[in-house]
């Protein structure tokens, strides 16, 4: 390749900027553009490509044309302001970012159960004060179930009715239970206020999926919800849930088990050297500014 211009010290060869793909690219687009409206437009749209050809050809034949630019280097050392976090490698050879504590799975049975009865509370407080009825959210959750539900009156929903308690308790009892146990699973994650998270962040965030899934899905159902009584029952929930899960012990996953003997006896391990370095790096990139 033949250079255009000595190259100085700090400096590097780049392209010639161009405009001829430019005249090329609106010279097809008129010559397509005649072909629905006018001959003399696709007429101007191949002097256009030629034009847009010769020209692009002349900037890289016989040898292509470039142009020297001024760089300037500086040393840039990354560094972050985030906690390190205990997380140590299972083998040498691949990496593994799993908690070494967890929950057992009966603490997110008891969690999910306490946050279903706290749950109830707020609902059956709307039930009570807006429609004179206990059985109003009962018969509104087994609309779940019982698709013409959804549109039955507020005189239907507002009576005992059997089978909608029962399908409401089946429904109540299998989500409070599933949601427990993902409780227990996800607290351990947290490395800040996991009650607070798991209470008012995931609460919300579930809120936001029902109330987008509940409109496709059955738009009168979502009608029907107060959704401003909706997310103190689900803050409810959170809250409870995660006080009851954090009450309990952890235990050591197999994952803890795995680890080298020193590391598991508390002799070695290697977080204290990587908060070092990180504090270094830090310290150096003030420096340097």
């Amino acid at each position: 390749m033949q250079q255009d211009h000595p190259i100085k010290k700090g400096e590097i060869l780049l392209p010639t900027p161009t405009a001829w793909p430019m005249v090329l690219a609106l010279g097809l687009s008129l010559l397509l553009a005649g072909m629905l409206t006018s001959p003399i437009i696709s007429i101007l749209g191949g002097a256009l490509c030629l034009m847009g050809t010769v020209g692009w050809f002349r900037q890289v034949l016989p040898h292509e044309a470039h142009e020297a630019v001024l760089t300037r280097t500086e040393e840039v050392i990354p560094y972050t302001n985030r906690t390190l976090a205990a997380k140590i490698p299972t083998s040498d050879t691949r990496r593994k970012n799993l908690p070494v504590e967890t929950f057992q799975i009966m603490t997110g049975i008891k969690g999910g159960i306490a946050g279903g009865i706290a749950m109830t509370i707020p609902a059956e407080l709307f039930s009570l004060l807006k429609y004179h009825s206990f059985w109003y959210a009962i018969n509104l959750l087994a609309a779940g179930g019982f698709v013409h539900w959804a549109s039955a009156s507020n005189a239907f929903l507002s009576e005992f009715h059997l089978r909608g308690l029962l399908a409401a308790v089946a429904i109540h009892g299998f989500i409070s239970l599933l949601v427990g146990l993902l409780y227990g699973a996800m607290l351990p994650m947290y490395p800040k206020y996991p009650i607070l998270t798991a209470g008012i962040m995931a609460p919300l965030l579930f809120t936001g999926i029902m109330y987008s899934a509940l409109g496709i899905v059955s738009p009168i159902l979502n009608q029907r919800i107060d959704w401003f009584w909706f997310v103190p029952s689900q803050i409810a929930f959170g809250l409870v849930c995660g006080f009851v899960v954090n009450l309990h012990a952890k235990v050591r996953t197999p994952q803890f088990r795995s680890l080298p003997f020193a590391v598991r006896a508390g002799i070695h391990s290697d977080i204290g050297t990587r908060e070092h370095e990180g504090s270094q790096s830090k310290d150096h990139q003030e420096s340097q500014q």
